[in-house]
């Protein structure tokens, strides 16, 4: 009898745990259905794994711009977000994500994170103030530039633009190296509030900057760009003469 018993509460006991492994956790059910990744629409799943790296959490900001700050969107329309996330910025850490430019995303999918990121506007954040258009309208004066740095930069980026007592250099050549004219357009217009820089109107109290001046001060801080990022820059003839070089 007492083998019988023992015998019934070992097959019970096998059929727990046979019950049990079907349902381990992580183990996808009979009926789980394996998203294809070309196939994933869901936008906080898209940003998190394409855009969250750079842009930060929630579009909130690191490396690069914060997508969800309203004056960004408030100056570039759904037309520019899909131009940059479809080919990328050459030159830049920005690549392309459309599968047609080389990358993994389809055009349904650009079009979920372009959506989703209009989702985080605030069409009323500028009440009526109409800031400087998202791209240049005209070429920008460097010499002009020179002048409007002086006037709205210089305090905190010191006079020759290499760092001063409330921000860091703004010409450094790595720097400039790895960010475009458009993107040094959008930081000025938009400001980096993580780093308590203003946007276009906070520099000098009652006077915002113009479209043009951000133009002059964008072709300014451009010419001071290495021709040659992350290479030695060539010696004066002088100075290799006198090292011996030829």
């Amino acid at each position: 009898m007492k083998s019988q018993a023992t015998s019934l509460m070992l097959a019970v006991c096998t059929l727990m745990i046979c019950a049990g492994c079907n349902r381990l956790p992580g183990k996808p059910g009979p009926d789980s259905e394996i998203i294809p990744p070309d196939q994933v629409m869901e936008f906080n799943v898209l940003y998190a794994s394409n855009c969250a790296g750079c842009h930060g959490s929630n579009g909130k900001g690191g490396a690069a711009v914060a997508l969800s700050d309203p004056i960004f969107l408030a100056i570039a329309d759904d037309s520019s977000i899909r131009r940059v996330a479809t080919n990328g910025v050459p030159g830049t850490p920005m690549p392309a994500f459309a599968q047609s430019a080389g990358g993994m995303l389809t055009d349904n999918q650009l079009d979920a994170i372009v959506s989703g990121i209009r989702s985080w506007a605030k069409p009323d954040y500028l009440q009526g103030v109409t800031p400087p258009p998202y791209a240049s309208q005209s070429p920008g004066d460097p010499h002009k530039g020179g002048d409007v740095y002086a006037t709205y930069c210089s305090d905190c980026h010191g006079p020759d633009g290499k760092g001063g007592k409330h921000a860091s250099s703004i010409v450094n050549g790595s720097y400039l190296a790895l960010i475009s004219d458009q993107d040094l357009r959008t930081n000025v217009i938009v400001g980096r509030p993580d780093m308590n820089a203003p946007d276009w109107r906070g520099d000098v109290a009652g006077r915002p900057m113009s479209g043009q001046e951000i133009s002059d001060v964008v072709a300014w801080l451009a010419a001071q760009r290495p021709q040659l990022p992350g290479q030695p820059y060539p010696k004066p003839p002088a100075e290799r003469a006198a090292g011996g070089l030829p």
